[in-house]
């Protein structure tokens, strides 16, 4: 097993979780297939069965474990999966300060100022009516990406798209935001 362990550390040191699982770059991976490579991949690098294994290699296979749940983790959750796309892209960063399109964060802002109103008078009918413009504000800012996103074709696809992505990305990700705060 040790040859085994250094070519699997050497060859999946620069392998991203795609290629870890061996499924093509999706905004919405086969959520079967992604289950199914899960347990097989969990199965072959589950630490128990490196119990005599030397200490380098039982912490690399706990990296490999680690490494194959963070992939899991990230394709069961979708806007997870779009950040990690556009970070193995080199088009989004850890912390990064996105500035929003003026425009989107007007609309947002008068959402806000509904929502504070509607909670000051504990109107649940309010909350609800929000809970719908908003739902439908996430399909509004989806729709020009949809099919970019459900048709992506790795190395087909420009830059220029994926930027687009990325808007909606934070855009999602600043509604989800209020969604919260309504729960």
């Amino acid at each position: 097993m040790p040859g085994i362990t250094w070519r699997f550390s050497t060859l999946y040191s620069t392998m991203n979780y795609f290629e870890l699982y061996d499924i093509p770059v999706s905004f919405f991976p086969d959520a079967a297939v992604v289950k199914k490579k899960f347990y097989e991949l969990s199965r072959k690098y589950h630490p128990d069965f490196f119990s005599n294994a030397s200490e380098d290699e039982q912490s690399e296979v706990l990296e490999k474990s680690s490494l194959v749940n963070k992939a899991f983790k990230t394709f069961s959750d979708t806007d997870e999966t779009i950040k990690y796309i556009l970070q193995i892209k080199g088009l989004l960063e850890e912390e990064e300060k996105y500035k929003l399109p003026a425009d989107f964060l007007m609309d947002v802002m008068e959402l806000n100022e509904q929502l504070m109103e509607a909670k000051m008078e504990d109107d649940i009918t309010a909350v609800s009516n929000i809970k719908s413009q908003i739902s439908n504000f996430q399909s509004r800012i989806y729709e020009p990406v949809q099919q970019i996103m459900e048709h992506y074709q790795e190395g087909i696809v420009p830059e220029k798209e994926l930027l687009q992505i990325k808007e909606y990305y934070y855009q999602k990700k600043y509604l989800n935001r209020i969604l919260v705060g309504l729960n």
